[in-house]
């Protein structure tokens, strides 16, 4: 029997290429080493889920000359291979198709940005695909953190991947093509440095998903914001 998927694309951490709209306030380097704090986190709790549901744990690279480093920074259940499309609604297909090729029934995937996501999140994410063709977890600025499909469909990420409009523009190529849908309670990411707001708010409720190293990062080098 194929195991179901769960994928992580994540990119390689060098400074000016990850976390940018965090800087400023933090330096390039600073974004750099928050980045890979917050990746070892998804990746270790992503293992986790995968290895208590019978799940294929792949982490998907960007660029493709990042494999071997990335590698050897994730957890030994993980397969790792390169991201492959000219941008990132290409490579979520090609994700998704890949999967299916491979005779998954479901795959999840999921990006780097969200450490506080909770295992309950995947939990759900994976009993929704029980019940419908496609399901989403929110996050706050109008995208989203994880989806998760039965079967690819064609078009379902053809419309601008860096707008307030990624979860609507799905939804409605999702319609468009027949596909039942769930969207799941939202999550937030942490793409710039006000949406460090909210991680301080989940810390003060125990709601951080497992995220040790991006609340250790941020405490060492006293990164909180301060107003």
């Amino acid at each position: 029997m194929i195991p179901d998927r769960i994928v992580v694309f994540a990119k390689e951490p060098v400074p000016g290429r990850v976390k940018t709209r965090m800087t400023p306030p933090l330096s390039p380097e600073e974004a750099a080493g928050l980045y890979a704090a917050m990746l070892a986190d998804v990746l270790e709790v992503t293992a986790r889920f995968a290895e208590g549901h019978g799940l294929e744990a792949v982490l998907a690279v960007d660029p493709p000359g990042a494999c071997g480093d990335l590698a050897r920074l994730a957890p030994s259940t993980f397969s790792v291979s390169a991201q492959r499309g000219p941008d990132l609604s290409a490579r979520m297909a090609w994700a998704i198709g890949e999967a299916a090729a491979a005779g998954c029934d479901r795959v999840l995937v999921r990006g780097s940005d969200s450490p506080a996501l909770e295992p309950s999140a995947l939990d759900a994410a994976l009993a929704a695909l029980g019940e419908c063709d496609l399901c989403v977890c929110p996050d706050l600025d109008g995208g989203y953190s994880l989806i998760g499909l039965r079967r690819p469909a064609a078009g379902l990420f053809e419309h601008p991947m860096s707008t307030g409009r990624v979860l609507d523009d799905t939804l409605e190529n999702a319609h468009r093509v027949g596909l039942r849908t769930r969207v799941l309670s939202p999550r937030f990411d942490l793409d710039t440095a006000e949406d460090l707001v909210h991680l301080a708010g989940a810390r003060s409720e125990d709601r951080t998903g497992g995220c040790r190293r991006t609340l250790a990062y941020l405490d060492e080098h006293a990164l909180w914001p301060t107003d």
